[in-house]
């Protein structure tokens, strides 16, 4: 009698861990990524290869391709949603957030970041958690630091599709974020045409234009390497800097006392 509660017990644990699972995203380094064109659009062959990949999916049978690296000090992200075929510029529209810190706070705090941009366009949005209006989600409008994000229409190079669909191209200082092997993460793509995000986690998809979930219901980007955090040549430098004191410090007061 025991034996069918422990082969239960054991089916529910492992459908735990790959819900879990399947609610982050791994994140690759690569040395290649500072080629990229920026022109919302998979502009020849290498250009998105050295990256993660990770498909999206939906009960409504849209499927959204997702890909992910970093270099230096950002993270690039290209989102391929090959099947909004039926888009409209200047409606529809992608954005990615990020909570620095990964503490799954119910309000978004200033730690939070949004990022977002317009199809055909190539001035994106930065909005920072923090604010007290609920009305905004608990975020605010800030001046561009440096993010790059471009929407496009997808041409005969894309890898997924020969129909033109949307494109969304970004690039994301990681200084803003705050290094980290580990970020909560969201991502929303508008499509007016049905009137519905398409999300990441996928259970987050909705009906509303402009809603942002609580960070609590993001997922995650993780570094399985720990490649990321990266750190800035000027800080490894210092770092080495400081070690070789120490050890020529310790060498000498070791002659001194011999």
């Amino acid at each position: 009698m025991k034996k069918p509660i422990l082969v239960t017990t054991i089916i529910i644990l492992l459908s735990v861990q790959v819900a879990y699972a399947t609610e982050q995203i791994p994140i690759t380094k690569s040395g290649f990524m500072d080629n990229v064109i920026w022109n919302g659009k998979w502009t020849f062959y290498n250009e998105w290869k050295e990256s993660t990949l990770y498909t999206l999916s939906y009960d409504d049978q849209k499927i959204m391709q997702l890909r992910m690296s970093h270099q230096g000090n950002f993270i690039y992200i290209l989102i391929d949603a090959v099947s909004m075929t039926d888009y409209i510029k200047g409606s529809d529209r992608g954005i990615v957030c990020f909570d620095g810190k990964d503490d799954k706070s119910k309000v978004a705090d200033d730690d939070d970041y949004c990022f977002g941009v317009a199809l055909g366009n190539s001035s994106p949005f930065v909005l920072r958690g923090g604010s007290p209006l609920e009305l905004t989600d608990h975020f605010t409008n800030i001046a561009n630091p440096g993010v790059i994000g471009v929407a496009g229409i997808s041409d005969e190079h894309d890898h997924y599709s020969p129909i033109p669909h949307s494109n969304y191209e970004f690039r994301i200082p990681i200084d803003l974020l705050g290094r980290s092997d580990v970020y909560g993460f969201y991502l929303g793509v508008y499509d007016s045409h049905v009137k519905k995000i398409y999300a990441f986690p996928e259970n987050l998809t909705s009906t509303s234009q402009f809603g942002i979930p609580s960070p609590s219901q993001w997922g995650k980007i993780i570094s399985p390497d720990k490649s990321l955090p990266e750190f800035p040549i000027p800080t490894v430098a210092l770092l080495g800097s400081f070690v070789a004191v120490i050890f020529i410090t310790r060498k000498a007061y070791s002659f001194k006392n011999q």
